[in-house]
């Protein structure tokens, strides 16, 4: 019953699916009115592709193409850890400073931690202040690292990035400026082979090491799986971004 009930209100009282639901009833009214049934097929096409995109089967087998095109190596070996920023705020209060990183730049930045203690090298993180409501990416990293225990002369700001491209660009001039040669690169394993392109771009070399997954590595199917979910929807939004962004990767 309780399986039942959250069925019904995730499907037809949250978005995206109170949406998907909404253009139903409207077929269904113009599909009974004749005058009004011109153009009803074009509704209802793009009402069952609001509703595929906003599944978590869509939205995941999306986000696994993504993310299976690396995986972590078995031995961890590099001079120092790249870890890219995803996102922060400014001013919300944190238990050293001020700002937090968002869920991917968090997710990515505990990786980041355990290579260190795994391997103890230097950790380079590589964020600016994207917008100006955002935060400063790297600094709030820093704080973190030092709060986790992290050396401050193990941590290495590259505060101007805006993009990935600016990530490869900066980061680049750091290790040549002071010698690393085999850099590990963490991301989030969905944004990795476009990370790995840009790095690649700008002639430097680097150890995947993916992190951040947003779904499992193999499809495990589940009746909810057809249920219309903001995340979901969200999933196939940011893979549709992704994949944009790798046939961009040439030119930008």
């Amino acid at each position: 019953m309780l399986v039942l009930i959250k069925f019904l209100y995730i499907t037809f009282l949250l978005p995206p699916g109170l949406f998907i639901a909404a253009l139903v009833l409207v077929c269904f009214w113009l599909h009974r009115h004749r005058q009004k049934r011109q153009g009803v097929w074009l509704l209802a096409v793009i009402t069952g592709l609001l509703y595929l995109v906003s599944t978590p089967l869509v939205g995941d087998s999306l986000m696994r193409s993504l993310e299976s095109r690396h995986r972590p190596p078995q031995a961890v070996s590099g001079d120092v850890i790249v870890v890219l920023g995803g996102g922060a705020t400014a001013d919300t209060p944190n238990v050293h400073g001020q700002g937090h990183l968002t869920g991917f730049a968090a997710n990515r930045l505990l990786t980041a931690v355990q290579l260190q203690r795994l391997i103890n090298v230097p950790i380079i993180v590589s964020g600016g202040q994207v917008f100006a409501s955002s935060g400063k990416e790297a600094e709030i990293a820093r704080h973190i690292l030092l709060g986790l225990g992290v050396p401050d002369d193990k941590i290495i700001v590259e505060g101007q990035s805006l993009n990935t491209t600016d990530n490869a660009k900066f980061t680049k001039e750091i290790l040549d400026e002071r010698g690393f040669t085999r850099p590990i690169l963490v991301t989030s394993a969905f944004h990795m082979e476009r990370a790995v392109r840009q790095f690649a771009k700008f002639g430097t070399a680097v150890t995947p090491y993916p992190t951040d997954y947003q779904t499992n590595t193999r499809l495990i199917f589940e009746w909810n799986q057809l249920w219309p979910r903001a995340d979901a929807f969200y999933n196939t939004q940011l893979a549709v971004k992704e994949y944009l962004g790798l046939m961009a990767v040439r030119w930008f």
